[in-house]
């Protein structure tokens, strides 16, 4: 049986603005904003390794219901109150028939 799994709505407390950041024709960097809403935020801080193999300080992690930017990569910034923050990666977990469940940001 393949569905849809229901998103627990009662974790999306914390009101986040998601930009999108992009090089301009004139090489200057753009900021587009792909989401403003409500999300779950969480503040563990945690280590991992980059691309390089270097380890970096995760500073937070936001969840947002659904896809907020279907078929490309979000990189950006994540604006949570007066504080941006850094999109170090973006996952987009599944649900059992292929849709996607939930975009997770994890911030530097």
């Amino acid at each position: 049986m393949l569905g849809k799994l229901p998103f627990p709505h009662w974790i999306l407390v914390t009101p986040v603005k998601v930009y999108q950041t992009e090089l301009s024709e004139d090489g200057e960097s753009v900021e587009e904003l792909i989401f403003d809403g409500l999300s779950c935020y969480d503040e563990k801080i945690k280590q991992t390794l980059d691309a390089e193999r270097r380890l970096v300080s995760l500073s937070g992690k936001v969840i947002i219901e659904g896809d907020i930017n279907p078929d490309k990569l979000i990189e950006g910034v994540v604006q949570i109150g007066n504080v941006k923050k850094t999109i170090f990666r973006s996952v987009r977990p599944r649900n059992p028939d292929g849709t996607v469940f939930s975009t997770e940001l994890e911030l530097v």
